[in-house]
């Protein structure tokens, strides 16, 4: 297709679908025959939708999924962001949020990170691990960094971002999710979910 045949119309959809330059879209069209889908691939493979600071991008689109496990006793829904229409449908960015939410069904996360935890019920927590060292003869001189130790690993049990992902022990929610911003080039951020389990209460 003709540069004269590139229509600004068409710049313009392509432009508000993956969020880059009036010119890169343009010369994407160009480069694939008017081809709106293959004109964003193209920018993706060119690096041009990817940023160094996409955690400050703005991420108002996505999906919301779901995950229903065998049986039909338990469910998951998950919204996730990213910052363009065009990511969201894609199949990496879909395969992503499946994954996060049979995650969640699996490991009944109580929050996606640290930032969320109550401050109350950290402190109670904190005060458990004090009083179970101290009844267990520890020297008051260690039973803070005892505690340290046991409010870390709290988070590892009860973030969502820090948890060990259940297909690779090895990498984390937050190294998963880091991956994919990586690969899809936006922000993409886990906005919220809820885990339904049958008989219990939310």
């Amino acid at each position: 297709m003709s540069e004269a045949q590139i229509s600004a119309s068409l710049v313009k959809e392509l432009r508000d679908k993956t969020g880059a330059g009036m010119m890169d879209c343009k010369k994407a069209l160009q480069e694939t025959g008017g081809d709106l889908e293959k004109a964003g691939e193209y920018l993706r493979k060119q690096g041009i939708l990817k940023a160094a600071n996409k955690a400050e991008r703005a991420a108002n689109e996505g999906i919301v999924t779901s995950y229903v496990h065998q049986g039909d006793k338990l469910a998951v829904l998950v919204e996730v962001n990213c910052e363009t229409d065009f990511v969201a449908r894609t199949e990496d960015f879909q395969g992503f949020c499946a994954e996060i939410a049979m995650h969640v069904a699996a490991t009944a996360p109580g929050f996606i990170s640290r930032d969320e935890v109550d401050s109350d019920l950290l402190e109670k927590e904190k005060e458990i691990y004090r009083d179970a060292a101290l009844n267990e003869g520890k020297p008051e001189n260690i039973v803070d960094r005892i505690v340290e130790g046991k409010v870390e690993k709290y988070y590892k049990q009860v973030c969502l971002l820090e948890q060990p992902w259940i297909r690779d022990g090895d990498k984390t929610i937050e190294v998963l999710l880091k991956e994919t911003i990586a690969s899809l080039g936006e922000n993409i951020q886990i906005a919220r979910f809820v885990r339904f389990a049958l008989g219990e209460s939310n």
